[in-house]
């Protein structure tokens, strides 16, 4: 089985780091005699005769390490295998309430196409009252939203601090 990607690209920033940090594992991470494809073979074989569903990051480093640091290891043939790669970001706190940010305004959008939706063909006004109906009916789902999302996010965190939307409604 051809590894991942991902696997592949984890494995190998381990190694690289691993090896910038440390010089002994720097020259034995440089043998001529091995290679990522067979590190990733050798991995996917311990896993497999593990008979474990998962192993930690520790534990999947731990054999990469293994494998370039014995010369007896080698010929490994690649097993079939499933291999999930889990990532973590790490946000700022800026990042986070710029996410946060985007995402009430992504709501306060979707909030108000569903209100349009909701609204078209089925009252008979005049166009200005049309208008001022369609103006009501924004604000309130807006306020609604917005209301809502800053409650939620204030029982998770308190203090991240909403910025009131401006002309919410140009182009109407």
């Amino acid at each position: 089985m051809k590894t991942s990607k991902e696997f592949k690209e984890a494995i190998q920033n381990y190694l690289e780091k691993r090896a910038a940090e440390d010089e002994l594992f720097a020259v034995t991470y440089k043998k001529e005699n091995k290679s990522l494809d067979e590190c990733c073979n050798y991995i996917m074989k311990c896993a497999q005769s593990g008979g474990c569903g998962g192993y930690s990051d520790n534990e999947v480093f731990g054999w990469a390490v293994h494998y370039y640091d014995e010369d007896d290891i080698k010929n490994i043939k690649s097993v079939s295998g499933k291999v999930i790669v889990n990532h973590s970001v790490e946000l700022s706190e800026e990042d986070k309430a710029k996410a946060v940010e985007q995402g009430m305004e992504r709501a306060i959008e979707e909030a108000k196409l569903q209100a349009k939706k909701n609204l078209a063909g089925k009252v008979k006004l005049s166009e200005e009252e049309k208008r001022e109906a369609k103006q009501v009916a924004f604000e309130k789902v807006v306020s609604d939203q917005k209301e809502k999302l800053v409650t939620k996010k204030a029982k998770r965190k308190e203090g991240l601090v909403v910025k009131d939307e401006t002309d919410l409604f140009s182009g109407l």
